[in-house]
């Protein structure tokens, strides 16, 4: 009998950042995550594979949806934290990705530096997934346009208003903007403005502004998003920040200005009180548990994607 023919592997594919991957490709995911939401998707792409999970940084939504998701597609999460391993006792990044692309199927890391993401990705055979860096948090961010799809309608012609901190979901939001095609207005504080190098990215893809004034950022915005002012890492800076920040709160008037049928959008945990108002969050514009309850439709679509096949 003659041998099979045979087959070249695929190249692995990672997800470090949105523009990893092309709006076509995007499309095709957040299409994937709405079939798995509304429960038209039963394959079980991940069965016998394992996701393991390495965590430097706390979680509650990364970490559960990941694990649930990994588990409704077949899969076996495995929950490692960084502390409990080599690595946080001087382990090269490389030689650790190296030794668990030998068990595992797929690696999500959620750390600090994202050139640790990268070099995790560069030696690693299986696909990488970043749950969340210093610079970007692209699984939030897919999470938060994918909500934009469900509850306007699409991304087309649509404003959002980021009012805040340039950090890493500001940062990200520009790489959406940029993939998508939607205007983005920054309202942030002298001094605390994204990355320059991706708003100029950005720019030149779309039409993206930043402001001081979170008036001028939120006017007529169909959606309106912010974030803590003081994210993991930077707690001795919260005083600071605190005063920095003052007057960039969301509250019910600064919602008034956008359009009507605005939605408010924060990736969560939220200080009520301090970045929006409870009146807010709870309020009749909020879509922040809808926002949070995506985390899992399309991390599902992410592994499916890059893990298994979607469609066998």
């Amino acid at each position: 009998m003659a041998d099979p023919p045979h087959r070249m592997p695929m190249p692995k594919r990672d997800l470090l950042a949105i523009t990893d991957f092309s709006r076509a490709e995007l499309e095709t995911l957040m299409a994937l995550a709405l079939r798995m939401k509304r429960g038209d998707y039963l394959e079980r792409p991940l069965a016998g594979k394992t996701l393991a999970m390495i965590f430097g940084k706390t979680s509650t939504r990364t970490r559960v949806s990941f694990e649930v998701g990994a588990c409704q597609l077949g899969g076996q999460p495995l929950f490692l934290s960084s502390r409990e391993m080599q690595l946080g006792r001087g382990e090269p990044i490389r030689d650790t990705a190296r030794v668990l692309s030998r068990y595992v199927d797929g690696i999500m890391i959620r750390t600090y530096a994202h050139t640790e993401v990268e070099e995790f990705a560069r030696f690693a055979s299986v696909p990488v997934i970043n749950g969340l860096t210093d610079l970007l948090h692209p699984c939030q961010v897919l999470a938060d346009v994918l909500t934009m799809r469900e509850e306007l309608g699409g991304w087309a012609g649509k404003i959002v208003a980021w009012v805040g901190d340039g950090n890493n979901m500001a940062n990200t939001w520009l790489e959406a903007a940029g993939q998508f095609g939607f205007e983005l207005r920054l309202a942030c504080p002298e001094g605390y403005e994204p990355n320059h190098a991706l708003f100029d990215r950005a720019a030149a893809r779309t039409r993206v502004t930043i402001t001081e004034l979170p008036e001028e950022a939120v006017a007529g915005a169909h959606v309106v998003t912010t974030d803590v002012w003081t994210s993991m890492g930077h707690e001795e800076q919260a005083e600071v920040r605190r005063q920095a920040f003052a007057g960039y709160g969301v509250d019910e008037k600064l919602m008034a200005l956008a359009d009507p049928a605005a939605i408010f959008l924060h990736c969560l945990p939220a200080h009520r009180g301090e970045e929006v108002t409870d009146a807010v969050l709870e309020g009749p514009q909020s879509r922040v548990w809808a926002e949070a309850a995506n985390r899992l439709h399309i991390q599902k679509a992410l592994m499916a994607t890059l893990m298994g096949s979607p469609t066998r």
